[in-house]
């Protein structure tokens, strides 16, 4: 279910007009994902704005990509806890696109960023399919309009319906079969977008423009499972890319396009198959990851670094490392599971890390992404509030999401 932009989300402390005491809250415009072509629906300047007047609408058109995030900002809210709770997590999650949204409200703004809320979309429980399309299509029709789109979780589950979001609009895949995951056609989303069957199919796997993943994280997410959780978001989207591995005979539906159906797994030759399936996961807890997971993840071809060699690094070599994996990449989607920091700095998620990366680190790698200038889509995911410590792991990651947009402004 797709609830709209809401100016009561965002409120907090006000030193004046303009543009030199601007904060989250007083520059925050609405953005229906529907209309994302045209201007921002609700109050607020845009930071190119005034700061005192309207909000400045979106700079491209849908279907054309002028850039990564060259239109601006977009949050995205996916409050799910379905996911979660099919993996064996604690219930939490789906609160917190609202603590983010309160935790950003008041940071400050020194960037000419424009920034929109976009909505958010609500599993009704038990659909978590249902919801995982709607949030592809918005996330579609965003990144199609110009936007970084800065989707809020939410469990770890929002991985799989962004990137497949990104993946439709980079590589022309909105034709039924693209949501083969069992929740229906793609184009029956958030907003009944109309776009269903508008879209050419995509080009193969060697032919079409690369996204590069890098999941900040302890867990792969890799999990075989016989339906879609926060657990198997990253194996989902292994198969849309045309990976196999040693699970791909799992009952995860498949969720590769139906023209690249069928195609995943070895040859007759015993030869790896042809996909571009680029993930890099930074974090990993080897103890909190059973050996099936990690003999996934070399046959998909991740590159895992845990989180002891993480430790031995300082934050500039870790960010090296992420300028390293998107550096042959055209377009980067930047998951960061707030479970993977220590349970000192991050105790209101899932999962608590016993020992964790440091925030140090995690502020570097996501501040490489964007960097980068290719990052079109961040998740946040795995916030639990009911867990939270005076909104500490709130405001830790409003603060990773402020440092990558002021970033990527530059």
């Amino acid at each position: 279910m797709y609830t709209p932009f809401d100016p009561a989300d965002w409120t907090g402390r006000d030193d004046g007009p303009g543009r030199e005491h601007a904060r989250w809250h007083s520059v925050i415009e609405g953005l229906d994902p529907r209309e994302a072509s045209g201007a921002g629906t609700g109050a607020g300047a845009g930071v190119s704005g005034s700061g005192s007047g309207a909000g400045a609408g979106v700079a491209s058109g849908a279907g054309a990509i002028t850039g990564a995030g060259a239109a601006g900002l977009a949050l995205l809210g996916f409050a799910s806890d379905e996911g979660v709770e099919r993996n064996g997590g604690r219930r939490g999650a789906a609160a917190g696109p609202a603590a983010l949204r309160k935790a950003l409200a008041s940071l400050a703004v020194h960037d000419e960023v424009a920034r929109a809320d976009a909505g958010t979309v609500r599993t009704e429980d038990p659909n978590l399919e249902g919801a995982q399309r709607e949030l592809s299509d918005a996330v579609r029709d965003l990144v199609r309009a110009g936007r970084l789109v800065v989707a809020l979780g939410g469990g770890h589950e929002i991985a799989w319906a962004t990137h497949r979001g990104l993946f439709e609009a980079v590589a022309g895949s909105g034709v039924e079969g693209s949501g083969a995951d069992g929740s229906g056609a793609a184009g029956s989303g958030a907003a009944g977008s109309g776009s269903e069957g508008d879209d050419a199919a995509p080009a193969p796997a060697g032919e079409r423009e690369r996204i590069a993943v890098v999941n900040l994280d302890a867990h792969f997410d890799l999990r075989a499972a016989d339906r879609p959780t926060s657990g198997t978001p990253f194996l989902q989207i292994a198969r849309l890319h045309g990976a196999g591995g040693p699970a791909a005979g799992a009952p995860i539906p498949d969720s590769r396009p139906a023209a690249e159906q069928g195609a995943a797994g070895p040859d007759s030759a015993g030869r790896p198959e042809s996909h571009d399936f680029d993930y890099t996961v930074l974090g990993i807890s080897e103890p909190n990851n059973t050996r099936v997971l990690f003999e996934t993840a070399e046959a998909l071809g991740v590159h895992t670094v845990l989180d002891d060699e993480l430790a031995e690094m300082t934050p500039q070599q870790a960010g090296e490392l992420v300028a390293k994996a998107v550096a042959d990449a055209d377009h980067v989607h930047l998951s960061i599971d707030l479970d993977g920091l220590p349970a000192s700095v991050a105790p209101g998620v899932s999962a608590p890390a016993a020992v964790g990366v440091s925030l140090a680190h995690y502020r570097a790698m996501a501040r490489a992404a964007a960097a980068s200038g290719k990052l079109r889509l961040v998740d946040v995911a795995e916030l639990n509030p009911e867990f939270d410590v005076d909104n500490r792991t709130a405001k830790v990651a409003a603060r990773l999401i402020s440092d990558i947009t002021s970033v990527a402004g530059k």
